[in-house]
């Protein structure tokens, strides 16, 4: 009989700690590889703002978070008017199919951002004078852009900031030639032009209670006459204090109840003082006489460390929130990737430097996205 050798106890006791140390290992490595669009694979997509620069892939850090960290891409610009369409019927697609191509490889939702819009407009489209010339430029972008990309843009924000704050339709050069009936107009040829997609109407300033009731007034007219809208998208340019967490929540509710998904399509959090808050509430002021003023640009170094923490907590409660009502957000969007890049660095004050995203200037994320990360549901 073959007499079997005794193993030493030490050399039992390494082998367990061998094994035991390979799962912790494993462990934390899946950690380190998990990312916020699987933390919230089961309750809302999650996605950011790429720039020109992003998509056409000169800045490999960026797109590195993008495709780790996001399941949706918005265009923050190539494929608004001004930049599609400089002319009547020159179109400039050299960087929106790069921008749908990235996508598509990635397996991404994609977002078209936006068709009608009075901002970041064609200079040729401020001069139109007369209702049939400006239906015919609305036309034939929305049914080249929509076109095009049937089948591969999976949402369109149809219309963009068509309300002024107190829910009354803005003065646009669209509403100007052919009334508000150019809203609906938009919303049926981009149901047309591709019928699968989700088409949105997407503003700012949506938890304000006036802007908010215009919003939903909005929706409800598209409803009665049987117009397809999918969704309202709420632009989230937020501060630290506000809106408050009450008022984004009666803003999910009320256009819920309407049947339509609800999206946060621009989240960013300013940490940096406005200067209306300065000098009354008019907005229209000139804020050039600020540039450069040290009180509106307090930490032109780096974000100090209750700063930080009190961006964390924003962060953390208005996700809170978000995981709240999941059943009925479908996507959330950060405007832009890391701080760097963030628009807020020039608006409304040019030359600042503000820290309102989840990635700071050396693409590593901060307090802020831990205390979204580490949120239990």
């Amino acid at each position: 009989m073959t007499k079997i050798k005794k193993i030493p106890i030490i050399l039992i006791i390494i082998l367990f700690f061998s094994s035991c140390s390979e799962k912790i290992y494993n462990i934390d490595k899946a950690k380190i590889n998990y990312s916020l669009s699987q933390k919230f694979e089961n309750d809302f997509l999650i996605g950011a703002a790429i720039n020109e620069d992003q998509i056409l892939k000169k800045d490999e850090k960026s797109l590195s978070i993008v495709q780790k960290e996001h399941n949706t891409i918005t265009p923050e610009n190539s494929l608004k008017w001004m930049f599609i369409e400089p002319n009547p019927g020159n179109f400039n697609f050299d960087v929106s199919d790069k921008y749908v191509e990235y996508g598509l490889k990635n397996n991404m939702h994609i977002v078209g951002h936006a068709l009608v819009w009075h901002s970041q407009l064609a200079d040729y489209m401020n001069n139109v004078k007369d209702s049939t010339t400006m239906y015919y430029h609305i036309k034939n972008h929305i049914n080249t852009l929509a076109g095009r990309y049937k089948g591969k843009i999976n949402t369109w924000d149809v219309v963009n900031e068509a309300l002024n704050e107190d829910g009354s339709l803005r003065q646009s050069v669209f509403f100007k030639t052919i009334g508000e009936g150019y809203i609906e107009e938009a919303f049926k040829l981009a149901e047309k032009a591709d019928p699968k997609a989700d088409l949105v109407y997407n503003d700012y300033n949506l938890c304000n209670s006036e802007k908010r009731e215009g919003a939903i007034n909005l929706v409800k007219n598209l409803q009665s006459k049987n117009i397809k809208i999918n969704g309202v998208g709420i632009q989230a340019h937020w501060q630290l204090n506000t809106p408050s967490l009450e008022e984004i929540e009666k803003s999910i509710i009320a256009f819920s109840q309407l049947g339509l998904k609800v999206m946060f399509t621009e989240l960013d959090i300013s940490v940096l003082p406005n200067p209306w808050e300065l000098e009354g509430a008019e907005i229209n002021q000139n804020f050039k006489k600020f540039e450069g003023d040290a009180k509106m640009n307090p930490y032109p170094k780096a974000l100090p460390d209750f700063m930080e923490e009190k961006l964390a907590k924003r962060y953390e409660d208005i996700f809170r929130l978000f995981l709240k009502h999941r059943d009925k957000i479908s996507r959330i969007t950060f405007w832009g990737v890391t701080d760097k890049h963030s628009w807020l660095n020039d608006w409304p004050i040019k030359g600042r430097t503000n820290y309102p995203l989840l990635f700071d200037r050396n693409y590593q994320s901060k307090k802020a996205y831990q205390s979204i990360f580490d949120l239990t549901k």
